[in-house]
């Protein structure tokens, strides 16, 4: 049966489509930005939060870890990601839970459990199921075999993607998926491969084509002094009605609420300060001047599985 690792399924989700939904966060992601606020989305694997203001030393996960991977010195205790394999036991047994394991893998069965409780309320409210991650493309058999299934059972299906996929592996979604949720963080090349790691030519061809087939929603992380300037955003939201249609640009305010998880990670967090309410305002103003009143969703036309 097939598996895929997801790190956390958010039921009664408001702000990942229409209506009330579950939303299923997958783990791995082809993009490495610096701002992330769910690094611990980018790894495919299962990996250990270590909250050391938690930890007492008392030595258990050193004696528990099948690969030796915690180690015990002095006063000081450590863990070696390098061989670490994710397998939580020692977030099992921790006394103080200074240790949790994030992700784990999944059945299609056991992703849809959670899912199926909510039924009535997805009904109640337009809403349904997203796929979101990290990046659902990364694992793409499973996002196939879950989208699958809740079509299947009659729900909404929407997909939150950064778009940097082979335009193969998305055309085999799109029979399955009733909207796309398209963050875009940069139209400048150069702009979007310092921030991300990646260039931006796949993810705009891709968007181009989904929207010629599938509603979007334009989603933009509002980075400071990386894409939230007024001309940055004006162009993004020009792009996103003018040239892909979309019925909506949403733009995400940054907070710092994941800095805290980059050390739980032993890696290093960039911080940066948010912007004042007022000059956000002053986006969604600029975005509203370029796309008018937002726009209802679509039918969605029938497409034959790729």
């Amino acid at each position: 049966m097939r598996r895929g690792v997801v790190f956390d399924i958010q039921r009664y989700s408001i702000h990942d489509g229409p209506g009330i939904r579950t939303t299923v966060f997958f783990k791995g992601c082809p993009l490495r930005c610096d701002w992330c606020q769910n690094p611990e989305s980018q790894s495919a694997k299962p990996e250990i939060f270590f909250d050391r203001s938690r930890c007492s030393r008392c030595g258990e996960c050193v004696a528990i870890c099948p690969e030796k991977a915690s180690s015990l010195s002095g006063e000081s205790l450590r863990l070696d990601r390098r061989i670490c394999r994710g397998c939580g036991k020692c977030a099992d047994l921790c006394p103080h839970e200074a240790r949790k394991l994030v992700g784990r893998y999944m059945t299609v069965d056991e992703v849809m459990h959670p899912i199926l409780k909510d039924i009535k309320f997805y009904e109640n409210s337009g809403g349904g199921v997203t796929l979101s991650g990290g990046e659902p493309t990364a694992q793409i058999h499973f996002a196939l075999a879950l989208l699958r299934r809740c079509q299947e059972l009659g729900l909404h299906t929407a997909l939150e993607t950064c778009g940097y996929a082979s335009w193969t592996q998305l055309e085999k979604l799109l029979a399955y998926t009733d909207l796309f949720l398209y963050d875009i963080k940069h139209l400048q090349e150069a702009k979007h491969l310092e921030g991300t790691g990646k260039n931006n030519f796949r993810i705009i061809d891709n968007a181009i084509r989904i929207a010629k087939v599938r509603p979007m929603i334009v989603r933009v992380p509002l980075i400071p002094h990386f894409n939230d300037s007024p001309e940055e955003i004006r162009a993004i939201a020009r792009f996103g009605h003018k040239e892909l249609g979309s019925i909506g640009v949403d733009l995400l305010p940054y907070n710092r609420l994941g800095e805290g998880k980059y050390e739980r990670l032993d890696r290093r967090c960039i911080s940066r300060k948010s912007r004042e309410e007022d000059y956000l305002r002053i986006l969604e103003d600029i975005v509203h001047q370029e796309t008018g009143p937002g726009m209802k969703l679509p039918p969605v036309e029938e497409i034959q599985p790729a």
